[in-house]
């Protein structure tokens, strides 16, 4: 084996936040495939089970836990059980995420803080929870799934806005702090991915015509398409691996060009 031996990830341990489905369970299952062992967690039994399964079908022994990324506590609990069961963590991936689409003078106080919490608040808490160990060990990655709402706004994703513009700078700060130990902290900005959960926004209308959202995605984005998960794979693997040791506190976006598009001429 040559210099593709950079991007392996044999022997090494991911940690892969809210990968029961989805993007988290396209890099994680990306990972496996580099030779990564698996550990994810989600939010209740029944999405970890959906999880392990899912990853049994094709191939790969996952260990998953049942863990809420926003309570400190269960986090702490969650890194040591890890370490005692599986391994140090090497990779972390603050995949685990949400959504409120409320136009902002209509959203309340409360619904603002779940989506910093969870979107923000979790990945400071899980990384801080993962970096003793990784100075310990000599080296670590981490991983935050910032988004296009890292650099622009849009109407009713005021909090999202918020929450990944935060996440981006959370991540040039534990570069920063971290990049002595040999820690690299990179994020990955997916542009307009196809998942169950947008396949609405591509369904036909009846009468045949393309939804009004999927014609807005496919005019603002160059490839002319949407993403799909396995897209986010390679680039998920080089900022896990020893490819990437030199790179610290860049989120890459991976979004088709829409970053760099003005958009067609009316």
């Amino acid at each position: 084996m040559g210099f593709e031996k950079n991007f392996s990830l044999e022997g090494k341990i991911a940690l892969v936040t809210g990968a029961s489905y989805g993007i988290g369970f396209a890099i994680a299952s990306a990972y496996a495939q580099a030779g990564a062992t698996i550990v994810f967690n989600d939010i209740n039994q029944e999405l970890v089970d959906k999880g392990v399964k899912a990853y049994a079908e094709i191939g790969v022994k996952a260990h998953g836990y049942v863990c809420d990324v926003t309570n400190e506590e269960a986090v702490n609990a969650l890194v040591a059980q890890v370490e005692k069961e599986v391994g140090v963590i090497d990779i972390l991936v603050n995949n685990a995420g949400i959504i409120k689409r409320i136009p902002m003078v209509e959203m309340s106080a409360a619904d603002f803080r779940k989506v910093i919490d969870v979107d923000l608040n979790a990945p400071f808490i899980v990384s801080k929870a993962v970096i003793p160990s990784m100075i310990k060990k000599g080296h670590g990655k981490i991983i935050n799934i910032c988004s296009m709402m890292s650099e622009l706004g849009r109407e009713t994703v005021s909090a999202y806005a918020a929450a990944k513009g935060g996440l981006k700078m959370l991540t040039r700060n534990i570069c920063s702090e971290y990049g002595k130990y040999n820690i690299q902290c990179n994020g990955i900005g997916p542009g307009y991915i196809a998942t169950p959960q947008t396949a609405p926004l591509r369904e036909r209308q009846p009468d045949g015509s393309r939804h009004p959202f999927d014609s807005f995605i496919l005019a603002k984005t160059p490839a002319e398409r949407w993403g799909n998960p396995e897209d986010l794979a390679g680039p998920a693997v080089f900022l896990a691996s020893d490819a990437s040791n030199f790179v610290n506190g860049h989120v890459l976006y991976v979004d088709g060009g829409i970053l760099a598009y003005i958009g067609k001429q009316p």
